[in-house]
Formats: structure tokens, C-alpha cells, sequence
């Protein structure tokens, strides 16, 4: 087939767009940071967020209701059934934080959010390599593939970001956070299995108001927020914001004499809002974000055995350079990840730029309000990787820059009467991706993946180029909605449903060119021994064009009983759905060589979820506690598998026949007095696999001579040099990667009323923590790749008054050490490489509002 090359499309500048604001927070007082589904807002913010101008279409029963409890407790305003509403009224669990609390812990984006909803796993080695998971669903751990859907549902402001990308920017100007756990099809846009994060934004007001923020901290920390919003005219009103962010790099690379891993974050925003009744509104929104770090390295962890000869395996590869350069011998500057040390050397870089516009409108039409949410959003990336994690050249250059167009059109309504509520919406979603990707070979390939005298030679490798052109195409478009029925004043039944079809068609193709620059042929297989079939064993020319489409229905049922004015339990089923994928990665081999054309697509996730809770307030509304027991059964789970080696792909997307998530989540809160809150929240989850018969091998199982077709896998010598190696490996029965049994989060805050500078206000000191037990790091668990257990832990002290609020912060406090992603160098070499997570750091912000 004759090669297309997609052209990437020019894209809109930032100064195009409209602008949009940052995390520039109120200097409200901060109590307890991490607000769940039992948390809240005190009742000076409740009357100010009831009565603001984001929430002027609050119902008039959330309004009421939080005046009502403004004085006796806590209360929090939440869209999460898209209608205003209490958190405490909404049977379904749901960790609510609200912007001040993200900033007073310092987590900006969603990656640092899962130190406070422990039932949140967010997971990343890049932005493009992000997994957002909840309750150990969402995306397959892993790998990185356009092909397939996301679990977890990302919506800004009402609009969905098709890319987990968005998850690594910082906050914009945020309100709060919603994060749904379960099934999330029949009142959002694009169906999602294991939950969503809802985000919205501060939006403008017709009271002039503004905000500003300054921290500074250790590794040349700097951040800068501002923000401001107020009227044009009598029906129009702005908002824009600002933020930047800097910090030098965790990781010292010794090639380059520099630190990597930094962040450089910019963020802009900007909202008109055109109010002419006080039944219709339209809000114009734009937003750019921009990173250009030089990230995301690793640092050597460990060494373990495989059932390569030992020769092959790491130390003895590294002893057999050492033996041919005597001159020049290879060493790594150090074993210990925590010394955060790292040789590799390959460029390095993870520019990412994201944003885009949207028009909402909002019309009040007798009964129920109409809302329209139409948007489009870019994504674009452009990376340079070390895919090899050493200081040898093996591979030079690892790449895959790419470009995303979205676009999305939501209609809703939403009608509320005395006994009966619904909501009704109709989505369409259309998305194109390029990709344009280059891995090559350096001048050590040929000691580090061939043998003999081949090994000698690096001619037969070195220049060794894969070149691969790939798009997507991606359609969407659903019916949905849900009904609530109050039987009687305490009993409510809520049934839901969703008609949705999926399209998606890819294309790729493979370009292998040796050292001179000639193009070169797999086909037929070349003769065994010859420098083709080397090159051949590294990289193969290939050309797919996978393209597939399904319907499919699902629906959700719940039932809530109000057992006393404060106690809220609820019962839940939901059939759900996560649609088909296509492997858009490239595609694996058969045992004669030949393109595997029959994994090109990857079947539809089949869940049955269910779920009950309990939601109470007792002393005076004063205390919360919340509690959730939950077990979804995937059938066909679309789980990563691989072959851990540098060429013929990387991995691709395929279908474990069972997998089954199950646990218990607890939030409790407590507003002792107007001087002291405290909250914990806890989270245990089993998730397993309960049947996966053709997964990829663990390391310690792989890199020995394939066992022969058809044979039964041998699994009674993991990591024995020189044992044979299953072709899969039969893993029914071992955790999800990447899910901690036991997760905690608990926070706590005190304050004194003190005057300082003859101005009245608090005194305060804070204290955040959270907790996660071990958890696998590959997608076969490993024995090399168990991340421990760790616990951080967190203060904050200052003083705040009215309009101002100046703290010093200390994160990690107690130094611990801990890594947070661990990778398995491709080769099956034994080299398993990983990120360090912050040590302690340490700085002071100051922040005003007016």
C-alpha cells in the first residue's frame, strides 16, 4: 500500500483564543482540605457560593435548603446529576474538593488530586502516558494507544477533554472538583465505566471582584495566579485568569549536567457572559495551556533475573561492553533511585500544548432549563524519550509527536416538578488524531540486542530507523437520560438509559530504512544468520487499517430512601459499557511471521456494577460520615499485552476474558467549632483479575526460547537463566496493576483569633496526609515491579484576614521515600527503571482578593 502521510493541521494561536483564568483562589478560610462526598463548605461560603453569580441557576430547594443549614453546619453545592444540589442529597459517592483546599495542599493538577481521593488512581510517565483510574478501572495500565476509550470522563465545565493529557495541566481558575465514582452513562455526555471529574471554574460576576497568588519554595519553585471578573455592561460580564508555574527538575542528569523532570507550566483563560433575562445566559469560553519541560526521564531502580542467558541479561551485557571498550567502560551513576541519578541520553522533551472554545447556553423554558454546550479542543504533543533508560545508545531517538482535533455538541434539558424529575440529553463527539512517529537505533543496539560476531558489528543496527504514520478517526453520538420519581416524600426511584454508537477507523504504516537510508523488506522472512534477518528481528515494515463500529445500550437503576431528615441510603445497578477499540500501535506477529490482521479491533467492555450507601449528618449537621460498598464484573476487560521487546510493537490492546473490582469506601467530617475541623476518608479495594489466560509474561518469565506452539505453558522457573519462556502467561487470579489495597487521606486544622499589623483575623495550622499500601507496577504483575507502601505527610501555617492570607507550607515533611511509577526496560534485559516522588519540599504563599 502506497504510504499517506496525514497532514497536520495549522492550528489556532493562543492569541486567537479567548483567554481563561487560574487557580487564583479566594483567601476564604480553609478548613478541612479534602471535601468528599461527606465534606462541605462553612456557612459564610455556602451563603456566598448560593448567592454568587456561578451558581445563579441554582434550584430554589438547594438555595433554601443551604440557608437553612448555613448556621447548624456544612453544606456543599454539587452539578453532579446536572442540577444544583446538595452533595448529601445525591445517592451516588462522590469526593467533592473544593478549590481552596487544592491550593492550601498544593495539589494543582489531577495527577497530585489522588492524595486526596484515595479511591482516584492517577498514574504517569508523560502526559501522553497518563492512566486515570477509579476504583482500579479506567484505562488499561500501561499503554499508550489512541484506539481505545477512557474509563474516567474528564468534563471542564460541562465539556468533555477527550485526551487524559488534560489531566497533567494545572487547575484553571477552579471552583471545585467532583469526582463520580461508578458507571457515569445516562446523565453525562460521553458514557463512561468507572466514574468522572467534573471541574468548574470560577465564572465571571457582575460584582467586580479580583484575586492574586504568589508562592515560592525550594528547587526554584515559583508560582503566579490572577485573576479578575466584572461587568462590561448591564448584561455583560468578564472573567480571566492567569497562571505560571516553575520548578527545577528532581532528577540530575549526568549526561547533560542538568536537572530534568522540571515543570514550566503556563495557563490562560478567559469567559464572556451575556445575561440579557434572567432566563436566558450564554457563556463564550476560551483557554490555552502550554508545557515545555525537558521530561520525563527515569532513574535506574533495580536489576532483576529473566529467563535470558545471563549474558543477555543486563550486568552481563554491561560486562561484555565494558570487555570491548576498555577505554570508555559503561557504568550507572548510581543503583540508588533515591539518589536521583540518571545517565540516559537521548534528548529529552514533552512539549504539550492544549485548549480550545466553548459556547453554553442556558435558557430557562417553563419547568426545566435548556442547555446547549458546544466546543472544540486541540491537543499537541511533541516528545523526545529515552527508550532505552541507559547512558548507551541503543535506541537514539524514541518519538511519537501528535495532534488532536475534537469537537462536541450537547443538548439537554432538565425538568424539575413536584414528584417527577428528569434529565434528557443528546451527544455527538468527533475526533481526529495524527501521529507521526520515529524510534531508531543507536550505535550499541548491536551489543545490547544481537549475538555472535553479529554483536561485534555496529554497523547492523546503528541508523536502524522505524518511521510510522498513523491517524484516527473517531465518532460518537448518544441518547440519554434519567428519570427520578419521588414516590413519596422519603422514597425515590431513579431509572436511566442510554442508546449510544460508536465508529472508529484507524490507519498505520511502518517505513523501516537501514543505516545507508534503503528502504527494507521483511517479506518474505529473509534467511536466518543474515544482517537482514537482524534488522528484520528489530523492526518490521507494516501497514494496518483497522475500522469497526457498534451500538449499544445500557441503563442504570437506583433507589434512595430517606430513613430520617439526616440519613440518606441508596441501592444502585448499572449495565454499562466501555465501546470497541482499535489497536493503532501497530499489530503483533503470528508463529509464522506474518501480521496478526484478527487483533486489529478490540471487543466492547461488558459491566455489571452495583452499589449501595449510606449518607448521614448528625450533631446538629455538624459531623458527616459517609459510607459506599461496591462490585462491578467486566466481561472481555481491555487490558494491555506486550512482548517487552525494543521492535515489532510495543504493545496493543486485548481482551481478558474476566476482571472483577469490589470494595468499601468510608468519609467522615467533622466541624467540631468555628475553630476546629478534621476529616479522614479510607478506601479498600480488591481488584483482580478473575480470568486473563492470554497475558504477556512478567520479566522474571520472559526472554528465554519461546516454548513451541500448542505446548502448556511452564511456569515452574520464573527467572531461571537459560529456562524456555511461555509465549502467555495465565495471571486469573492477580491484582489490577496499579491499585492499592488500602488507601487513606485525613486532614485537620485549628485556628486562633489574632490581630497582626492592626488587622483582625485568624491565626492557623493545618496538617493534610494520605496513605497508600503496595501495588504492582506492570501490566503482568511482577516481583520486580511492587511499588511499597507509603505515607505522606503535610502542614501549613499562617495568618489570613479579610482579602489576604499569607502561609508557609511543608510537603512530604518527613522526607519519605517513595517512587511513583516503575517502568520494565524493553529487551527483558532485568532493568526496571522508575520516577522518585518529591522529597520534602518547603516555601510560603501569599494571596489577596478584593
Amino acid at each position: 500500500m502506497t504510504a499517506k502521510y496525514p497532514s497536520v493541521r495549522r492550528r489556532v494561536q493562543a492569541s486567537s483564543l479567548t483567554l481563561s483564568l487560574l487557580l487564583a483562589l479566594a483567601a476564604t478560610p480553609v478548613a478541612a482540605e479534602e471535601i468528599s462526598a461527606t465534606k462541605a463548605e462553612e456557612g459564610a461560603a455556602v451563603a456566598a457560593t448560593v448567592t454568587s453569580a456561578a451558581v445563579d441557576a441554582a434550584s430554589a430547594d438547594a438555595a433554601d435548603q443551604a440557608d437553612a443549614d448555613a448556621s447548624r453546619g456544612d453544606i456543599i453545592i454539587v452539578t453532579a446529576r446536572r442540577r444544583q444540589e446538595t452533595a448529601q442529597e445525591v445517592p451516588v459517592a462522590i469526593s467533592v474538593i473544593r478549590g481552596d483546599s487544592i491550593e492550601a495542599t498544593g495539589n494543582f493538577n489531577v495527577v497530585k488530586l489522588q492524595q486526596l481521593a484515595p479511591t482516584l488512581q492517577v498514574y504517569t510517565s508523560n502526559p501522553r502516558n497518563t492512566s486515570v483510574n477509579i476504583r482500579g478501572l479506567g484505562v488499561p495500565f500501561g499503554l499508550t494507544s489512541d484506539g481505545f476509550e477512557q474509563g474516567v470522563g474528564i468534563y471542564v465545565d460541562d465539556v468533555y477533554n477527550s485526551r487524559v493529557a488534560a489531566a497533567t495541566f494545572d487547575f484553571l481558575d477552579v471552583e471545585q472538583v467532583e469526582v463520580l465514582r461508578g458507571p457515569q452513562g445516562t446523565l453525562y455526555g460521553k458514557n463512561t465505566t468507572a466514574g468522572a471529574i467534573n471541574i468548574t471554574t470560577n465564572q465571571p460576576t457582575f460584582d467586580f471582584e479580583g484575586r492574586a497568588e504568589v508562592s515560592v519554595g525550594n528547587l526554584n519553585y515559583r508560582q503566579a495566579k490572577a485573576a479578575v471578573s466584572g461587568p462590561l455592561s448591564e448584561t455583560i460580564a468578564a472573567r480571566l485568569a492567569i497562571a505560571a508555574t516553575s520548578r527545577r527538575g528532581t532528577i540530575f542528569k549526568v549526561t547533560s549536567d542538568r536537572w530534568i523532570n522540571e515543570q514550566d507550566n503556563l495557563g490562560l483563560r478567559g469567559q464572556l457572559l451575556f445575561k440579557p433575562s434572567e432566563d436566558l445566559s450564554i457563556t463564550l469560553s476560551g483557554d490555552y495551556s502550554k508545557q515545555d519541560p525537558e521530561g520525563y526521564g527515569t532513574a535506574l531502580v533495580r536489576v532483576g533475573r529473566t529467563q535470558r542467558a545471563l549474558a543477555r541479561q543486563y550486568d552481563g551485557l554491561v560486562a561484555a561492553y565494558n570487555a570491548a571498550n576498555p577505554t570508555r567502560p559503561y557504568a550507572v551513576p548510581s543503583r540508588n533511585v533515591f539518589d536521583r541519578l540518571t545517565d540516559i541520553d537521548a534528548s529529552l522533551n514533552a512539549g504539550n500544548k492544549i485548549g480550545g472554545v466553548s459556547a453554553r447556553v442556558k435558557w430557562d423554558v417553563g419547568p426545566g432549563t435548556f442547555t446547549s454546550i458546544t466546543a472544540w479542543r486541540f491537543w499537541d504533543w511533541k516528545p523526545e524519550n529515552d527508550r532505552d533508560f541507559t547512558g548507551l545508545s541503543i535506541v537514539s531517538k524514541s518519538q511519537n509527536p501528535s495532534q488532536q482535533d475534537q469537537y462536541s455538541q450537547e443538548f439537554r434539558y432538565n425538568y424539575e416538578g413536584d414528584n417527577l424529575d428528569f434529565v434528557v440529553g443528546l451527544f455527538g463527539f468527533k475526533q481526529r488524531i495524527d501521529t507521526q512517529g520515529t524510534e531508531q537505533q543507536g550505535a550499541d543496539a548491536s551489543r545490547w540486542s544481537l549475538t555472535g560476531a553479529q554483536a561485534a558489528d555496529p554497523t547492523i543496527l546503528n541508523g536502524l530507523t522505524a518511521t510510522n504514520t498513523q491517524y484516527l478517526k473517531s465518532t460518537s453520538a448518544a441518547l440519554f437520560g434519567q428519570l427520578s420519581w419521588k414516590v413519596t416524600d422519603a422514597l425515590t426511584i431513579q431509572p436511566g438509559a442510554r442508546v449510544n454508537y460508536d465508529k472508529k477507523s484507524g490507519f498505520y504504516q511502518r517505513v523501516v530504512t537501514n543505516g545507508a537510508g534503503n528502504v527494507i523488506s521483511c517479506t518474505p522472512a529473509p534467511s536466518a544468520g543474515t544482517v537482514l534477518a537482524a534488522q528484520c528481528g528489530i523492526y518490521q515494515p507494516q501497514v494496518s487499517a483497522p475500522s469497526d463500529s457498534a451500538w449499544n445500550f445500557t441503563y442504570d437503576f437506583n433507589v434512595n430512601y430517606k430513613v430520617a431528615p439526616d440519613i440518606l441510603a441508596y441501592a444502585t445497578y448499572a449495565k454499562s459499557f466501555k465501546t470497541l477499540g482499535i489497536n493503532q500501535n501497530g499489530l503483533p506477529l503470528n508463529a509464522d511471521n506474518t501480521v496478526n490482521f484478527a487483533a486489529s479491533t478490540v471487543k466492547p467492555e461488558s459491566i455489571d456494577h452495583f452499589e449501595v450507601g449510606l449518607k448521614t449528618q448528625f450533631l446538629d449537621r455538624r459531623a458527616t460520615f459517609n459510607l459506599s460498598a461496591f462490585r462491578s464484573e467486566i466481561k472481555n476487560f481491555q487490558a494491555t499485552v506486550n512482548g517487552g521487546q525494543f521492535g515489532t510493537v510495543r504493545g496493543y490492546l486485548a481482551n481478558a476474558e474476566k476482571v472483577r473490582t469490589q470494595g468499601i469506601e468510608a468519609d467522615l467530617k467533622i466541624v467540631a467549632s468555628d475553630r476546629f475541623t478534621a476529616y479522614a476518608n479510607g478506601a479498600y479495594t480488591d481488584a483482580k483479575y478473575k480470568r486473563f489466560t492470554n497475558a504477556p509474561c512478567p520479566p522474571e518469565l520472559s526472554g528465554g526460547t519461546l516454548q513451541p506452539v500448542g505446548s502448556a505453558p511452564n511456569y515452574s522457573q520464573p527467572g531461571v537463566p537459560g529456562a524456555l519462556s511461555p509465549r502467555q502467561c495465565d495471571i486469573s487470579g492477580q491484582r489490577l496493576p496499579g491499585v492499592s489495597k488500602w488507601a487513606f487521606s485525613y486532614g485537620a486544622e485549628t485556628n486562633a483569633p489574632v490581630t497582626l499589623l492592626a488587622k483582625d483575623g485568624q491565626f492557623y495550622l493545618g496538617v493534610d496526609g494520605n496513605y497508600r499500601s503496595q501495588w504492582n507496577s506492570n501490566a503482568s504483575p511482577s516481583i520486580y515491579t511492587n511499588v511499597k507502601g507509603y505515607a505522606l505527610t503535610n502542614f501549613r501555617a499562617g495568618f489570613r484576614a479579610d482579602g489576604f492570607d499569607v502561609f508557609g507550607w511543608v510537603r512530604n515533611a518527613f522526607d519519605v521515600n517513595y517512587v511513583e511509577l516503575l517502568q520494565v526496560a524493553p529487551g527483558n534485559t532485568g532493568l526496571i527503571a522508575g520516577t522518585p516522588g518529591d522529597a520534602r519540599t518547603w516555601g510560603g504563599t501569599v494571596k489577596f482578593s478584593f
